[in-house]
C-alpha cells in the first residue's frame, strides 16, 4: 500500500487494497491519466500511455510534439479554453471578462494519513497509517491562480478520495465559474451509466443504460442533493453484474446541488467529472483568499456492485460517520407521527410510551406539531418553544413521564425552516433566503431560513441548544422539507449573490457541527420528506437517515435495495406502519412489514394502542429478534440477491465479519400459478465450513445443517407460497 513516484518516469502510482491508480506527468506540466482498476506491480508505468496525432480539430498542445494535445491526452483536471473542447472540471473569469486558465505541474507532496477539509465534511483515519495522500500544486502563473489536487488511497480498501483547493495568489480578483471535485478520463466508453434516481415516496430506485457519444448528466439544482437524483454515479463493465467485473464507484460528500457527467469524445474515452452544480453558481476570489470543493470518494471492485457497495459500506459506516452512536446498536423506537400526526397531548404520548414499554421497545419520538402553534403544517416553524395547549406542563414534564415509562424519548425539528404565520418571521422576515421584489414561493406553507447568514445560524444554535439542555433527549431527527426557491441573500453583495447556495450549505454544516459537538451523547436522525437529502455529507454530521416517507412493505423493497448500493444498513431509519398504509393505501401483512423495516434500524410508526392481543404478541417477538439480530443487520457485511427491480421476489442477507452467523431475508411480492421449483443461491460464507439452518423466529430448533460451499453454489430451495406479500427469515451459525 502506498504512493509511489517515480522520478524517471514522472509517475504517480496509488496502490490500495487490490487496485492501483497510476498517473503521469507529460513533458513535466501536465498530468494525464495513465491507469485505473486491478493493482499492478508499476514495473513501466511510464509505458502504459500511448498518444498520437490527431487532425487539426484537435491542436496540438506543443509545435514540437504534434501527438500532445490536450483534447485527446487523458487528464485529472482538465480546465476550459486552451485547446480542450471536452467538458471542464473548472472554469475561471478574470476581471477582463476572459475565462481561458491553463494550469501545469508545480510540486506535490507525499504524506502518511489524510487531512481534515475545513468546514466540510469528508471520510478520516484514527491512524496515519490508515492512508496515504498526495498533494499535487498546478499553477497558471498568467492569471495568479494556484490549484492544489488531493489524493488519499486507505490501505485497506480500493478507494481514492479526491478533492481541489483554489487559491488566488494574485493581485486581482477572479471568479470561479466552475469548481469540480474531480475530473478523470478514462480510457474506453464500453460502459453503462448506473445511477439513483426517484422522487417524494420513491426514492432511490436503480437505473442502468449504456453510455453513448456525447454527455451522460444527473444533477441537482434544488439547493440539496435532493430525491430525485442522488449524488452517486458508477460506470459498469458491461459484463458486470452483482458478483462479477468491474465497476467503477463516483460518491460526492455534500448535501446540495451538485452534478455528475461522463462524456464520451470522438475517440471512444470517457470523462467523467462531479461537483457542485456549475448553473447559478459563482465564486469570488480576491487575492489571498482559497476555495475547497468537497470531497468525492472513487470506488474501484472487480468484484460488481456487490463489491462496490461493501467498500462503500465499510467506509462510510466507520470513516466517515462519527461520534458515539457510530459503533453502537441503534435503539428501536416508537414515532407518534402516523399515530396521531398533530392530534396529541402529553397523555397520549405517555400511553404510547407505556405500551410501546410492554412491547420491549426502548425510544420514543415526539414527531412534528409540539411547539408554537403548530395544529397542522401552516404555521409556527422557526418558534421552537413548547406549546403549552398541547404541553401544559412543559418539555421536562413530558420526558420524565416517558422516561419514567422506561422509554428514552426523542424530539423532532425543522430547524432550516420558518412560516410565514410565525413569530419569528414576523420579527425578521429578512432572513429567509428571497429577492427583494420577487414574490416568496411557499412550499408546505414554509420559507428557507437564509443560512448564509450567521445571525441566523447563531439564533437557531441557540434555541435548539435550549430545548435539547432542558431535558434528558437523546434522539433527534432533523427534517427538511422543501427546495430552494428564490435564492439570495439580503447580506450579500450583488458580485456574491450566486454564493449563497453554498454558503447555505456551508453554514448548514457549520450548525450541525456545533449542535452535535454540544450534544455529542445524542443519535442525530437527518431527514428530508424521508431521503431527500440522503447523501455523504449529512452522514458526517448525522449516522442515519429517514430512508423514505414511504412505509410500504413492498415499495420499501426497492428503496432500501436501491439506498444499499451506496449507504450503509446502519444509515437506514425503517419503520412498520399501520395498513393500509398512509401513503399508497397497500394492506400487508404484519410479518413482511417487520421483516423489511427489520432490515434497517427497527422501529414503529403507528398506533400502539390500538393493537390487538395478536398483534401485540407479534410486535414483542419480533421486538425481541431483533434485539437478537441487530448487530449482524446493522454492523453485518451486506449482499443483495433477488433485485426487486427485476422479479416479483427480493432477497438479501448479513453476514458477520467472521462469517460465523449469518441472516438471510427472502420476500414473495406476488404469488405465481403452478410455480417452478426455485433456489436461492447465497453469499459471503466460509465454503469449507458448515451452518446450522434455522428459521430465524424459532432459534431453538435447527431445521438442517449445509455446506457453506452448498448453500452458495447449489443454494437453498425457495418456499412454495400461494398468497401475496409472504416473507421469511433464516439464521444460519456455523457448525463448531
Amino acid at each position: 500500500m502506498g504512493i509511489v513516484y517515480d522520478s524517471i518516469s514522472q509517475t504517480f502510482h496509488l496502490q490500495g487494497k487490490s487496485s492501483s491508480y497510476i498517473m503521469q506527468l507529460i513533458n513535466s506540466k501536465y498530468i494525464a491519466h495513465v491507469h485505473w482498476g486491478r493493482r499492478v506491480r508499476g514495473s513501466n508505468p511510464g509505458g502504459l500511455l500511448v498518444r498520437r496525432r490527431r487532425c487539426s480539430f484537435s491542436p496540438s498542445t506543443d509545435p514540437d510534439d504534434l501527438t500532445l494535445s490536450l483534447d485527446t491526452l487523458p487528464q485529472e483536471f482538465p480546465g476550459y479554453g486552451a485547446s480542450d473542447f471536452r467538458v471542464p472540471a473548472y472554469q475561471v473569469q478574470m476581471e477582463d471578462g476572459t475565462t481561458v486558465s491553463e494550469l501545469v505541474y508545480e510540486s506535490h507532496r507525499i504524506y502518511a494519513g489524510k487531512s481534515p477539509l475545513t468546514g466540510m465534511p469528508s471520510t478520516y483515519v484514527e491512524d496515519e497509517n490508515e492512508a496515504e495522500s498526495l498533494d499535487i500544486v498546478l499553477a497558471d502563473s498568467v492569471i495568479g491562480l494556484k490549484v492544489i489536487l488531493t489524493y488519499t488511497v486507505f490501505r485497506d480498501l480500493d478507494v481514492i478520495t479526491r478533492s481541489v483547493q483554489f487559491l488566488n495568489v494574485g493581485n486581482r480578483s477572479m471568479k470561479l465559474l466552475r469548481a469540480l471535485s474531480f475530473g478523470i478520463d478514462m480510457p474506453s466508453s464500453d460502459f453503462d451509466m448506473l445511477h439513483l434516481s426517484g422522487t417524494w415516496a420513491r426514492e432511490r430506485h436503480i437505473e442502468r443504460r449504456p453510455l453513448v457519444t456525447g454527455g451522460s448528466v444527473i444533477e441537482s439544482r434544488r439547493g440539496s442533493s435532493s430525491h430525485s437524483l442522488n449524488p452517486f454515479v458508477a460506470l459498469l463493465s458491461k459484463q458486470a453484474d452483482e458478483d462479477h467485473s468491474e465497476v467503477y464507484g463516483f460518491s460526492l460528500v455534500y448535501s446540495g446541488s451538485f452534478v455528475a457527467q461522463a462524456e464520451v469524445d470522438p475517440y471512444g474515452t470517457t470523462r467523467v467529472v462531479m461537483g457542485i452544480n456549475s448553473f447559478d453558481f459563482s465564486w469570488l476570489l480576491e487575492p489571498g483568499q482559497t476555495f475547497q470543493t468537497p470531497e468525492a470518494v472513487l470506488v474501484y471492485s472487480a468484484e460488481g456492485l456487490g463489491g462496490m457497495s461493501r467498500t462503500y459500506h465499510k467506509l462510510y459506516r466507520t470513516r466517515l460517520c462519527r461520534g458515539h452512536f457510530r459503533d453502537r446498536h441503534r435503539p428501536i423506537l416508537i414515532n407518534n407521527w402516523e399515530a396521531t400526526y398533530f392530534n396529541f397531548n402529553a397523555d397520549k404520548i405517555e400511553e404510547l410510551a407505556r405500551v410501546g414499554k410492554e412491547l420491549g421497545l426502548e425510544l420514543l419520538v415526539l414527531d412534528d406539531g409540539w411547539f408554537g402553534k403548530r395544529d397542522n403544517d401552516k404555521s409556527s416553524l422557526g418558534d421552537w418553544f413548547v406549546d403549552r395547549n398541547k404541553l401544559p406542563q412543559g418539555m421536562p414534564d413530558l420526558v420524565n413521564r416517558v422516561n419514567q415509562q422506561g422509554l428514552e424519548f426523542g424530539l423532532w425539528f425543522e430547524p432550516e425552516m420558518v412560516s410565514p404565520d410565525s413569530d419569528l418571521y414576523r420579527a425578521h422576515p429578512d432572513w429567509c433566503l428571497h429577492v427583494p421584489g420577487r414574490r416568496r414561493t411557499e412550499a408546505r406553507q414554509q420559507l428557507v431560513l437564509d443560512y448564509s447568514r450567521q445571525d441566523v445560524r447563531d439564533y437557531i444554535v441557540k434555541v435548539i441548544t435550549d430545548i435539547l439542555a432542558s431535558s434528558p433527549i437523546t434522539y433527534v431527527k432533523w427534517d427538511m422539507n422543501r427546495n430552494m426557491t428564490e435564492i439570495g441573500s439580503a447580506q450579500l453583495p450583488p458580485e456574491r449573490q450566486r454564493e449563497t447556495s453554498h454558503r447555505y450549505i456551508l453554514g448548514l454544516y457549520e450548525v450541525m457541527e456545533r449542535i452535535t459537538s454540544a450534544f455529542p451523547n445524542v443519535l442525530f436522525e437527518s431527514c428530508s420528506g424521508g431521503g431527500g437529502r440522503f447523501d455523504p455529507g449529512m452522514l458526517y454530521y448525522m449516522p442515519q437517515t429517514w430512508t423514505s416517507d414511504n412505509t410500504d412493505a413492498v415499495e420499501r423493497l426497492k428503496i432500501q435495495y436501491g439506498t444499499s448500493l451506496v449507504y450503509p444498513i446502519s444509515s437506514m431509519g425503517a419503520h412498520v406502519s399501520a395498513v393500509p398504509n398512509h401513503q399508497v393505501h397497500r394492506t400487508t401483512p404484519l410479518d413482511m412489514r417487520g421483516h423489511v423495516a427489520m432490515s434497517g434500524n427497527f422501529g414503529y410508526e403507528l398506533d400502539l394502542t390500538a393493537f390487538g392481543e395478536a398483534d401485540k404478541e407479534a410486535v414483542k417477538g419480533q421486538v425481541v429478534l431483533y434485539k437478537q439480530l441487530r448487530h449482524l443487520i446493522q454492523f453485518g457485511e451486506f449482499y443483495r440477491l433477488f433485485s426487486p427491480f427485476e422479479q416479483t421476489t427480493a432477497a438479501w442477507m448479513f453476514v458477520s465479519e467472521d462469517k460465523k452467523e449469518a441472516l438471510v431475508a427472502f420476500f414473495q411480492v406476488l404469488s405465481e400459478p403452478n410455480a417452478p421449483l426455485r433456489k436461492m443461491r447465497l453469499k459471503g460464507l466460509a465454503p469449507e465450513s458448515n451452518y446450522l439452518l434455522y428459521d430465524a423466529g424459532n432459534q431453538d430448533e435447527c431445521v438442517e445443517i449445509f455446506g457453506g460451499d452448498e448453500l452458495m453454489h447449489v443454494g437453498l430451495h425457495l418456499p412454495i407460497w400461494k398468497g401475496d406479500f409472504r416473507s421469511h427469515l433464516y439464521r444460519l451459525i456455523m457448525e463448531e
